[in-house]
């Protein structure tokens, strides 16, 4: 069945846009020179999406699915303007969607006049190549979409190679048809010849480009892993905010630690990792870093691409798992992104849960009060903000080893570094030194281990 969608977004395009008045970059899935860009576009496309339900999911999950797939779409700078569902067993082999529904669709596109057509779930290089022949029209998926919406976010020469790669895995498989043959005569005997067809040429060109922003982000990453090691070498520990796709992250670490970090309403603002220090409310210093957030069905291609980025999440001692309490469906929001943790190698890192929008809407509190040690808070107006330092600070402090240690008088200097490096809970003087109970973190104990003592702790 085919609708037009209801929300302000959806609908035919304006008479401006259809005359080309208004300017925007990029249409989907057309990546022109070596850099991986878009094409420049004059015009805001007009969308047909398309949603399966398979055996095992629900009506209600396509429709959720096409509604942030339309959210995606708005956010590329496309129109949706119909929306189709289907229900199957299992997807055709040759179209997604079967013969008799790519008529629908076909016949939908037409009436709409249609640029594009875009499916939730992920097509196979022959299934697009199928598609787009009997639509008459691009066939894209989901896939396509987001890698579009980066391709324009991308703003730091990291996060510009990390979506030109995640660009090029996408588009080598799906070569095929792209170009004409081509003669390429060697210029020596024995070379003379039909050459190389211009889709061998093509993909010789992008492997050799996939190999050389490989590279690039290897030296990315091993200079990450270097401050990584070095700042596991202080006594401060690393928190990374994490969460769905404009749930308030960085609005939130703006509002820790007055980071600057660039805060739109809308999906994929921020691509590259921020960190700054904080302080928390019992004086400790920790690193805390704002990351790429996540969507359902986030394109492998960019996981991989992107895991330079996401190691700072890896490497966290606690993750501030950031939701939207506001928002439809809170659950699914969590889930989607502890797929995406676990994938990257992430599961086991502790997590703290922040319902936020607590302005917008009071579900974010009822949220915090049914999930354990969760806290809710609006990183826009500050409610909340100092419950969830306090909440950072007492989960950090019991990950902590408790040490007691004897320091002498007079090495005061010994003194001010436990004081420093942990969180001193007893100290109490002795005839010839100070003895101490104090959280130390396992880097600082160490370091200290020539002061630590065995007997039993003070009461």
């Amino acid at each position: 069945m085919a609708e037009q969608p209801d929300h302000p977004r959806g609908g035919r395009a304006s008479e401006g846009e259809q005359t080309g008045t208004d300017s925007h970059r990029g249409g989907f899935g057309e990546f022109g020179g070596e850099t991986g860009g878009l094409i420049e576009r004059t015009f805001r496309e007009k969308i047909v999406v398309v949603g399966v339900t398979l055996d095992g999911e629900t009506d209600e999950d396509t429709a959720a699915g096409l509604d942030e797939l339309e959210l995606l779409v708005d956010t590329a700078g496309a129109d949706p303007v119909a929306r189709i569902e289907q229900r199957r067993r299992a997807p055709d082999p040759a179209t997604f969607i079967g013969k008799g529904k790519v008529d629908e669709v076909k016949a939908t596109s037409d009436h709409f006049d249609a640029d594009t057509v875009v499916f939730d779930d992920e097509l196979s290089p022959a299934q697009q190549f199928n598609l787009e022949r009997t639509l008459k029209r691009s066939a894209l998926d989901r896939t396509a979409v987001i890698l579009d919406i980066f391709a324009q976010n991308a703003s730091s020469p990291e996060g510009k190679a990390q979506v030109e790669l995640a660009q090029l895995q996408y588009m080598l498989p799906r070569l095929r048809g792209m170009g004409k043959k081509l003669s390429q005569q060697g210029g020596g005997i024995g070379t003379r010849g039909p050459g190389e067809t211009q889709l061998e040429v093509d993909r010789r060109r992008i492997v050799r480009r996939m190999h050389k922003l490989q590279d690039q982000l290897r030296k990315v990453q091993k200079t990450r892993s270097t401050q990584s090691k070095r700042r596991r070498t202080t006594a401060n520990r690393s928190i990374a905010l994490v969460g769905y796709t404009n749930a308030g992250k960085s609005t939130l670490l703006n509002r820790l630690t007055n980071a600057g970090v660039l805060v739109e309403d809308r999906l994929f603002a921020t691509l590259d990792a921020t960190t700054r220090r904080l302080q928390l409310p019992g004086g400790e210093m920790v690193f805390a870093t704002d990351t790429v957030g996540f969507v359902r069905k986030l394109p492998h291609q960019l996981v991989e691409a992107f895991r330079s980025t996401l190691d700072v999440v890896i490497d966290a001692d606690l993750l501030v798992h950031v939701v939207d309490g506001s928002g439809p469906d809170p659950q699914g929001d969590m889930d989607a992104v502890r797929k995406v943790l676990v994938e990257i190698g992430a599961g086991d890192v502790p997590e703290l849960i922040a319902f936020n929008k607590l302005d917008l809407s009071d579900r974010a509190q009822r949220w915090a009060d049914r999930t354990e040690g969760a806290v809710a808070l609006s990183a826009h107006s500050g409610v909340g903000v100092e419950k969830l330092l306090l909440a950072v600070g007492d989960r950090l402090r019991a990950m902590t080893i408790m040490t007691e240690l004897f320091v002498p008088f007079a090495r005061g200097d010994v003194l001010a570094q436990v004081h420093r490096e942990g969180q001193v809970l007893v100290e109490a003087a002795e005839e010839t030194g100070m003895r101490l109970r104090a959280r130390l973190e396992p880097d600082s104990r160490s370091r200290l281990a020539e002061w630590v003592v065995d007997e039993a702790p003070v009461q």
